[in-house]
């Protein structure tokens, strides 16, 4: 994920950061099936993805605290 990505993160609304987490998690559960039938080659490709949901949910995490502080 590039910088510009993360940046892009924490612009999001809590309500889009649920979609993409929602849809990153799906991506995860497809390339760990894929991967354990040997459809993909590529295993630091679900390396990505896990680091791409803790980055999402280290923004939802930071959007509550300022919002109970707030």
């Amino acid at each position: 994920m590039k910088k510009t990505d993360v940046k892009k993160l924490a612009k999001k609304t809590t309500a889009d950061l649920k979609k993409d987490l929602l849809s990153s998690q799906s991506e995860l559960r497809q390339l760990r099936s894929d991967l354990a039938m040997g459809k993909v080659k590529n295993a630091d490709k679900a390396k990505e993805v896990r680091k791409k949901i803790a980055r999402i949910m280290t923004f939802m995490n930071q959007q509550k605290e300022i919002s109970k502080n707030g």
